[in-house]
């Protein structure tokens, strides 16, 4: 299916707009990151995932009421609970968090939540299941995770690097660490949490950008191989237009799905789907005003130090 015929955009023309757009949301995201650096010694808040602390499923009796389990939880002293409705309202079910400052209290976080609700809330609780992690595995775990996304990003340089030239692989892998960077950007700027399932939506988005990027770059060495006689920067246009139905079908297609997987899957999913909204139209946007330009940019230096460019012959033979 063909969305869009005989489509001419001069992509690169717009160059200049699209790395003032990249610059604002880079800047304002690791400015954010910054000063919640600053506060709490991390560049975006962390889940109960990451910093230790006891997640409390509770079973209420009646449909509860978030704001009065908050006034319950302060008038009985516990202190910075994160609480959020598990699932649909009719389930009757709250998430409630409390971060764990050392792994000795690790036993009393599920005690102090259930005693200041009884106390000072009249909405009996019918059962309640408990997840403790400690600050010691929290901070292997975002170790772990730091270092997923770091290999998924090697690796798919190496491909790259097999599968087309090396500056293929630098511009792809730029394009992802952009991607990358503005979705935490967007979660330290709404203040959301960073839990173990965001960090399965970004490996998930690096893959998608990844994907989208690709699909471009093939065409790209394809067109460079029928027009050889054409400027590198035509061809990248053209590659761009004629990749455009595909991009937006497969990405529009995505973002709606995803899109209501966050106005209706509920709290627990909301930071899941928060990053797949945010990354699947960044990575989209990435593959044509980062990861392309980047391939003219190489060219144009090459050229300005006169190099002959490698990019239409190099690995031709290579599908």
């Amino acid at each position: 299916m063909e969305l869009f015929r005989n489509v001419n955009v001069d992509w690169l023309g717009k160059k200049w707009w699209f790395l003032g757009f990249s610059l604002i949301f880079s800047v304002a995201g690791v400015i954010s990151m910054g000063v919640h650096w600053a506060k709490i010694g991390s560049p975006v808040p962390l889940g109960v995932d990451f910093q230790g602390g006891t997640q409390v499923l509770v079973q209420f009796q009646n449909v509860p009421d978030a704001n009065a389990i908050r006034q319950a939880t302060d008038a009985a002293g516990v202190k910075d609970a994160t609480i959020v409705r598990f699932d649909a309202p009719e389930k009757r079910q709250m998430l409630i968090s409390l971060p764990t400052p050392s792994d000795a209290s690790l036993d009393t976080g599920r005690k102090e939540i259930v005693d200041a609700l009884e106390a000072h809330y009249s909405n009996p609780i019918t059962s309640t299941s408990v997840q403790v992690v400690g600050p010691t595995v929290g901070r292997q775990l975002e170790k772990q995770a730091a270092l997923a996304t770091l290999y998924s990003l090697i690796g798919m340089l190496i491909y790259l690097w097999f599968r087309f030239e090396l500056i293929y692989g630098v511009a792809a892998v730029v394009a992802v660490f952009h991607d990358t960077l503005i979705t935490l950007g967007f979660f330290s700027l709404f203040n959301r949490e960073l839990s173990l399932t965001v960090i399965a939506a970004i490996l998930t988005l690096v893959g998608y950008s990844m994907n989208d990027t690709i699909v471009v770059f093939d065409r790209i060495r394809e067109n460079l191989r029928l027009s050889r006689r054409e400027g590198l920067s035509t061809v990248v246009n053209r590659s761009i237009n004629q990749t455009l139905s595909r991009t937006v079908l497969t990405s529009g297609l995505t973002f709606l799905t995803v899109m209501a997987l966050f106005l209706f899957g509920g709290e627990v999913l909301r930071g899941f789907s928060f990053a797949l909204v945010v990354g699947i139209l960044i990575g989209t946007y990435s593959s044509i005003a980062v990861a392309a330009p980047m391939l003219v940019a190489y060219q144009d230096w090459r050229a300005s130090r006169g190099k002959a460019a490698v990019l239409p012959a190099a690995k031709r033979t290579r599908s």
